[in-house]
């Protein structure tokens, strides 16, 4: 007598891949031979000027001796020149304690020093072949500046912090609000990606360190001098005032004195002008990048 299989009942069925030992092992294999989906657009741009922006960082890890030696200069400011004049009280700042009225002018300054001779950098990746190889990545060149620009912006940020706790050390009345220290940072950082990419763009000009350090020296003191940091903007004869509002650095020390010790400010400008003039820095140094590299 033949017998006749039985049907599992409904209930206890299993599935098929469960039946299978051989189907559950390949759609785990798919899952490893499928790529997960590239980024696109704005997202490749930002993770890659954030790549490069933590390369750029790395370096301090190996010498932090650049946060220490670039720290003295502006506890100079502060100490002598700053106790100095609150002394003699030779410049009128509407009653406001002169060595207050300096010390955003010398975070401004310090962080304008630190990015001014980054283009020394690029010529010396030039010559070693480093951004030669750099440059035939799929990284787009405006994230590679962009990565430099901001990696200057946060040691000046580093930097600005070392002049804060100088200037509170000094009896400096700043303001220790989370938020406007926040803009106080921000604001470093653009000034810094502006300056940076303006020493960039000076060494895709003149291709050489020696020439770049030159001209480094030559408009430094004028930028600084030229600029609201030192003393008010009324003080100056009519064409230096011109310069003035023509000089990034103005609005960034106008925004810092805003922030830290809360004299009437223009934020909204200062902001935009700043983002503007870091944007405009960007695209420039990264249209000269090509050329530095040949």
């Amino acid at each position: 007598m033949s017998v006749v299989p039985v049907a599992p009942p409904p209930g206890s069925a299993e599935p098929a891949a469960a039946q299978s030992p051989v189907a559950a092992p390949r759609r785990d294999l798919g899952l490893l031979l499928v790529p997960p989906p590239a980024r696109s657009g704005w997202r490749v741009v930002l993770a890659r000027i954030l790549a490069m922006c933590v390369v750029e960082l790395q370096k301090l890890r190996h010498d932090r001796t650049e946060l220490y030696t670039r720290a003295v200069q502006p506890a100079l400011w502060l100490l002598i020149f700053g106790e100095t004049f609150t002394r003699i009280k030779a410049i009128p700042t509407n009653g406001i304690p002169y060595l207050d009225y300096l010390a955003p002018g010398i975070i401004a300054q310090s962080a304008m020093f630190i990015a001014i001779f980054y283009g020394i950098m690029i010529i010396w990746e030039r010559d070693s072949g480093v951004l030669t190889k750099l440059l035939v990545t799929p990284t787009p060149r405006a994230a590679l500046v962009a990565g430099k620009a901001f990696a200057a912006g946060v040691k000046a940020v580093i930097q600005a912090l070392v002049v804060v706790v100088i200037a509170a050390l000094l009896g400096v009345a700043l303001t220790w609000n989370p938020a406007k220290l926040l803009g106080v940072a921000v604001v470093v950082l653009l000034g810094s990606a502006f300056f940076s990419c303006l020493s960039m763009s000076i060494a895709g000009i003149v291709l050489t360190r020696d020439r770049l350090m030159g001209i480094g020296q030559a408009i430094t003191m004028p930028l600084f001098f030229g600029s609201n940091a030192l003393y008010p903007v009324s003080l100056m004869p009519g064409w230096l005032q011109a310069v003035s509002k023509a000089n990034p650095l103005s609005y960034e020390v106008d925004a810092l004195r805003g922030l830290l010790i809360g004299t009437p400010a223009h934020l909204g400008s200062d902001f935009a002008v700043l983002t503007l003039s870091a944007g405009l820095g960007i695209a420039c140094a990264s249209a000269l990048l090509g050329r530095l590299a040949r």
